[in-house]
């Protein structure tokens, strides 16, 4: 096989990935609400095939999270929507859909096992990871939400497997480094020395706080900031002013970064805290694999953890470790594909 495609098909940003010879050699994000617009899923998906130079003889792996947009009435529904955009983007090609059990399925039989197939983006980057780091912790933060998957003999030790599931244990925790509103994130922070309540306005976002701390670049910011604003640093700092309800005429630099930093801080402690109780259960394991957009909290959490940090973007490349699970769903397929 001359390359694989890989997909991640989100509900707010599409993702893929071309690779060959066991290399990530093109990767890209796109931005799309499926809830604003759902017929231009496959017109987006097409356009996504076309950047990437994919050809119609490649093969391709994909995965999805778009289910869970409030589009869909149920997950069922959803992956089947889904499905419909990738078999009339990808037409007449080799497409295989990936499953938290760990298979691939052509597109009827994925039809037949939407749960299955729902939301295995997290376990197609583990099964990869597995492979070169048998015994390991990924944390991989992305715009949304974050993935803390236990690996052990090159095996996942996950207990979760459903959304629910994971959110139960801990292995999904829904904050990220893009999207996650700030009341979301804390509900005090630091104002002149003193902890200080945060307002539930939707105000601001964390990207927000990491485009003002310098953690991402304005063009990170790919989704909607709360007041239209750019996503400038200035305008950063204006709407974290608001989150306590203020405004920049009466905040100065110090203040929007204590409050900044309060928000950052929360992040990783929430994520340190799950971490840690997967080492108390699985005390052996030293070591993070990070990945994601909001890789610099995965990091900071796996050292607060005790952990020694290798970023995905050792295999994968910065851009592909970004987007790691259709980087990931690809290697797989082709792995499959040449034995």
């Amino acid at each position: 096989m001359t390359g694989v495609a890989g997909w991640d098909i989100g509900g707010v940003n599409l993702k893929s990935a071309r690779v060959a010879a066991g290399t990530v050699h093109e990767a890209l994000s796109l931005p799309f609400e499926i809830q604003r617009e759902p017929r231009g899923l496959t017109p987006a998906l097409t356009e996504l095939a076309g950047r990437l130079g994919i050809r119609a003889s490649d093969p391709h792996a994909v995965t999805m999270t778009a289910e869970l947009s409030q589009l869909f009435r149920t997950k069922r529904e959803g992956v089947s929507f889904v499905l419909d955009a990738v078999a009339a983007a990808l037409p007449a090609r080799l497409v295989r859909v990936y499953t938290v059990s760990g298979r691939f399925l052509t597109i009827a039989a994925a039809r037949r096992e939407p749960l299955d197939v729902a939301a295995a983006n997290w376990a197609a980057t583990a099964r990869l990871v597995a492979r070169t780091h048998p015994d390991a912790i990924l944390i991989d933060v992305g715009s949304t939400s974050t993935d803390i998957i236990p690996i052990v003999a090159g095996d996942l030790a996950a207990i979760g497997r459903t959304d629910p599931e994971r959110l139960r244990t801990g292995e999904l925790v829904y904050t990220g480094a893009l999207r996650t509103p700030a009341e979301a994130i804390a509900s005090t922070v630091c104002l002149d020395g003193a902890p200080t309540g945060v307002s539930a306005e939707g105000f601001a976002l964390s990207g927000d706080v990491h485009l003002w701390l310098g953690a991402l670049a304005p063009e990170d910011y790919t989704v909607p900031s709360p007041d239209g604003r750019p996503a400038t640093r200035a305008f950063a700092g204006e709407r974290l002013a608001r989150v306590v309800c203020a405004d920049r005429e009466t905040l100065d630099d110090a203040a929007i970064t204590a409050i900044a930093e309060s928000l950052a801080e929360a992040q990783v402690a929430r994520i340190a805290a799950r971490v840690e109780a997967i080492r108390h259960r699985l005390p052996d394991l030293g070591l993070a694999i990070v990945g994601g957009l909001g890789d610099f909290l995965a990091a900071a959490a796996a050292r607060r953890a005790g952990l020694q940090v290798i970023s995905l973007a050792a295999t994968l490349g910065a851009r592909g470790a970004r987007i790691a699970p259709a980087a990931a769903v690809a290697l797989l397929l082709a792995q499959t594909l040449d034995t």
